[in-house]
């Protein structure tokens, strides 16, 4: 403690130090310097706070098509940046009140409006006691989480359960309760909810809000289900029913349409780029394990239950960076500034309180502010961290622009960020970057979002400096070698400081470790194998291609005549060799037209491969079945499963499944490990396909995949001999259209009606380009 002369001198230093007209005109000169850098960004992805995977704030915002809803506070302000109705938010204790004053000046009869447990222990009562009392038509959809998610998971104290919600509400004369659960079993028979209430399956939400949107007066739908960020927290404690099931897609299956991450808005389902376009897999290592995105209309996905994840044993040794010099020690003169970027969720707020207790240990002064924004996992998340010989050298404690000594970036996308990169300046300081592209939200609402890596990377390299900055795939590596991908923000630190980057010693930042009391054995691992891999990368690696085996998924090539190999042999095991010939007759017609009109450029060529393959090999029953039965499948399972286990399969066989009564859709249904032998048996009955005895080409989704094939090679027929140097661009658009007929069922109709249409317009393009110019003109 400062005597208080000694704390107002040092204040009047920070101000003459900091305020200055020459220490602004400095700092708004260099801001200019870098905007102006920075302004032809070219990627523009932005990790915006986005809920966690099974989060029961994203399925509970969920409303029917053509109706509203108005947002809450807190987790339920974010459903406003999503294609959910969703619009507007209050203060806490204003849910939906703008409604009572709004419903005299518009059409809509009824609006949705989301308010949390939280919000309603604090006031949210008062905004239904007044729309009751405004005798208004709307909902309230109450979440009962839990927890108080997005400040940390803190208890709500005397928390009422939701039957005693629900008799608080019945009390202030609300017309209509309806309890929506993931457990509607749990409650015993003897609870005692208010007469009238009943108690439904959350599958049932859409089913329950269109019955409740009809009613008159205030209706109350209360929402059951624990947040998910706190079951992983108590999952980890040990205090929550971890389930040993997990969810696998198998990619050949999936057709990347989507459909799963629109009905469960989740970053656990992740893009998977294969030489068949780009597919979905799941991140084991961040899945919640809600399971929605079983919902999604496809059969590629399979549970397994039982068993559990297998992990890589890599070193026998506690510290696998034994033996390995350290670095030389940074002499630390004066505030050495690091600035940590990431993903929440993630570690990176513990990065940063590692640090601080290692400097704290090593008595040097210490100043760490996190910003973790609203979201607490999967948002932007960054930490400043200020080390210097004496706490009285720290003059701030977030980063000042173009100060910054250390940027480890966790996820390449908030460092890429202006924010971020405005705290740096080429020359000055230095870059250790995960270069594993992590998806963002826009993934979840468009399937064919791109993620520019190179972009981003150069970005950042123009930003700091090339020679600065070390670029490394840390995500795959560290999930490679410890078998999780949390290990990946221990593994960056360990990266930076054998670089030397850390002017704190090893023994401090290992008592850190241990002082944060979770997982330590794994945690020094992962900050020794980062060691490993800034002395020696090719043992790293060595040791990553060891493990992973032999690759399972085979990876795109450009290569054309590669591309069309490859596309042989699969036509060929999908039905026949002659089947595989009509395919590279009609190939090799095009690259032979393209050549003559275009000489060196073959993008109709290569759409034309790609499009053309995926018209003939439509996934019919038997195809399905061919892929599953492939023991490439069961090797990816294996690869990565161990223990005893079952397959559990999640299909909806057009032949035997009931459609929903509500949406005309085919209902999913559950189908044990036999499923395997019926696999095996149908792929067999392959050369039945389009003859009289294909009992399953008599469906109409069948006569439509045939009829695409036949329309789509007129279509090449008629390109094909008007083709010319003027209408090159638009023949190859008309080629790839095909790529955007993805799915199964009711996925593949909307997909096939919205392809028609586009198809549609691009012929009349390419069979009129004088009017369609002028037009544009």
């Amino acid at each position: 403690e400062m005597p208080p002369a000694m704390v107002a001198r040092v204040i009047a230093a920070r101000i003459r130090r900091f305020y200055t007209s020459e220490s602004i005109e400095n700092r708004l000169a260099f801001l200019d310097r870098k905007e102006k850098q920075l302004e032809a960004e070219p990627a523009k992805l932005v990790r915006t706070p986005f809920y966690c995977s099974g989060c029961p704030h994203n399925t509970s915002t969920v409303v029917p098509e053509g109706s509203r809803a108005v947002a809450g506070i807190g987790c339920h302000f974010m459903v406003t940046w999503m294609n959910r109705n969703t619009d507007t938010f209050t203060q806490m204790g204003g849910e939906g009140v703008p409604w009572v004053g709004q419903q005299h000046f518009t059409d809509e009869q009824h609006i949705f409006a989301n308010l949390g447990d939280g919000t309603y222990y604090h006031s949210g009562i008062l905004a239904i006691r007044q729309a009751v009392a405004a005798n208004v038509n709307m909902t309230y959809k109450i979440l009962y989480n839990d927890a108080v998610a997005m400040t940390g998971g803190q208890s709500l104290g005397d928390q009422l359960s939701p039957w005693q919600i629900a008799q608080q509400l019945e009390g202030e004369g609300v017309a209509l309760i309806r309890v929506v659960t993931d457990e509607p079993d749990k409650y015993p028979a003897s609870t005692p909810w208010p007469k009238g209430t009943t108690i439904h399956h959350r599958d049932d939400l859409d089913k329950i809000q269109r019955k409740l949107r009809e009613e008159k007066g205030v209706t109350i739908l209360i929402y059951d289900q624990t947040c998910a960020a706190e079951k992983r927290r108590r999952r980890k404690r040990g205090t929550f029913p971890d389930p040993a099931k997990r969810v696998i897609i198998n990619d050949l299956v999936c057709e990347g349409c989507g459909d799963c991450s629109v009905k469960s808005n989740c970053l656990s389902v992740e893009p998977l780029e294969t030489e068949f376009g780009r597919k979905r897999t799941i991140n084991q290592s961040t899945c919640n394990k809600d399971y929605s995105c079983l919902n999604g209309f496809c059969p590629s996905f399979v549970t397994v239950e039982g068993g559990q994840l297998r992990k890589g044993e890599t070193h026998s040794a506690e510290n696998p960076a034994e033996g390995i010099p350290g670095p030389a020690p940074r002499e630390l003169n004066a505030p050495y500034r690091i600035l940590i970027t990431g993903i929440g969720g993630t570690g990176v707020v513990t990065i940063g309180a590692i640090i601080g207790m290692a400097a704290h240990l090593e008595e040097k002064g210490i100043s760490v502010l996190d910003q973790a924004g609203l979201a607490q996992k999967g948002g932007a998340v960054t930490s400043h961290v200020h080390i210097a010989p004496k706490p009285e050298d720290i003059n701030a404690v977030r980063i000042p622009a173009g100060r910054a000594d250390l940027l480890i970036g966790c996820d390449m996308v908030v460092s890429g960020s202006y924010d971020s990169l405005a705290k740096f300046d080429v020359g000055v300081a230095h870059a250790v970057i995960n270069a594993h592209p992590s998806p963002t939200m826009d993934f979840t609402l468009n399937p064919d979002a791109p993620f520019p890596v190179r972009d981003t990377l150069d970005h950042i390299r123009d930003a700091v400096g090339a020679d600065a900055c070390d670029l490394i795939e840390a995500s795959e590596i560290a999930t490679t070698l410890m078998g999780d991908s949390i290990a990946t923000n221990l593994f960056m630190l360990g990266f930076a400081y054998q670089k030397g980057l850390i002017p704190l010693g090893e023994e401090a930042l290992l008592r850190a470790v241990e002082l944060n009391g979770v997982a330590v054995p794994f945690n020094k691992k992962a900050f020794g194998w980062g060691r490993v891999m800034a002395h020696d990368p090719d043992k790293v690696m060595k040791e990553v291609d060891e493990l992973k085996g032999p690759t399972l998924i085979q990876e795109p090539t450009n290569d054309l005549d590669e591309m069309i190999s490859r596309r042989v042999e699969f036509l060929t095991g999908y039905q026949s060799a002659r089947y595989a010939r009509r395919y590279s007759d009609m190939v090799a017609k095009v690259r032979l037209r393209e050549s003559d009109i275009k000489p060196g450029d073959t993008s109709l060529s290569e759409a034309v491969a790609r499009s053309y393959f995926k018209l003939l090999a439509y996934k019919d029953e038997y195809e399905v079945a061919r892929l599953y039965a492939d023991p490439v499948f069961m090797q990816k399972v294996e690869h990565m499963m161990e223990g005893d286990y079952s397959l559990k399969f999640h299909l909806a066989p057009p032949l035997f499944s009931k459609k929903d009564p509500d949406t005309g859709h085919l209902k999913k249904k559950e189908f044990g490990g036999y499923m395997m032998k019926a696999y095996r048996f149908l792929a067999k009955l392959k050369s039945l396909r389009g003859t009289p005895l294909d009992i399953f080409g008599y469906q109409e989704e069948r006569k439509i995949e045939r009829a695409l094939i036949k329309e789509y090679e007129a279509t090449l027929t008629e390109v094909l001999d008007g083709l010319t140097p003027a209408n090159h661009a638009t023949a190859v658009a008309i080629a790839e259209l095909p790529m955007e007929i993805r799915g199964y069922g009711h996925v593949k109709e909307k997909a096939i009606r919205l392809y028609r249409g586009d198809l549609d317009n691009l012929l009349a393009a390419f069979r009129s380009p004088e009017p369609q110019k002028q037009a544009a003109e």
